[in-house]
């Protein structure tokens, strides 16, 4: 089961940080259009500016995500190398149970944002102002999936405060 979980948990963070770094090419480009726009062609696109906020919700949020798969997301590392195991073991619990809380949170409230905003139209791009809202609930989304992971395996591991991935599982 835990084999599924990781492989599962790898594609989907695979899947956000190709989704990140392609909006993050995608909004350089967009931006050097504009400045080319506006200095060469005296013509700034109305549309570039918003364009380019839009895409940089989603990659940053999707690359959150990704932080908490990869444990970059902040943490008291010094206060849990100080503890005996059996602390550190119940303070992990905590602290991943926490982030799927604050994740389900984001996803929720994200979701409702975007349900309420999807009759309001951003005139510069003239698309519904809820997709500057998906990202959040996409983001939640997958940082408790990926909260879920970290915390099964914290339970199931005895004395490691980051668990390392299934490996073998990850690479089939």
């Amino acid at each position: 089961m835990m084999a599924i979980l990781a492989r599962f948990t790898h594609q989907l963070a695979r899947i956000a940080i190709v989704i990140s770094s392609a909006g993050l090419v995608l909004m350089t480009l967009i931006i050097g259009w504009q400045v080319f726009a506006r200095y060469v062609l005296n013509a700034s696109p109305a549309w570039s500016e918003s364009a380019a906020l839009l895409l940089m919700l989603y990659y940053i949020m999707l690359a959150a995500a990704v932080g908490v798969y990869e444990s970059f997301h902040l943490g008291l590392k010094i206060l849990l190398d100080a503890v005996p195991i059996h602390i550190r073991t119940v303070l992990e619990v905590i602290n991943n149970s926490l982030i799927i809380i604050f994740g389900m949170a984001m996803l929720v409230n994200g979701s409702r944002l975007a349900a309420f905003t999807a009759d309001h139209i951003m005139p510069a791009l003239n698309i519904s102002r809820s997709f500057a809202y998906w990202p959040f609930a996409a983001a939640g989304l997958f940082i408790s999936i990926f909260a879920l992971e970290r915390l099964i395996l914290v339970i199931n591991s005895k004395n490691s405060i980051n668990p390392p991935k299934n490996t073998e599982a990850v690479k089939r």
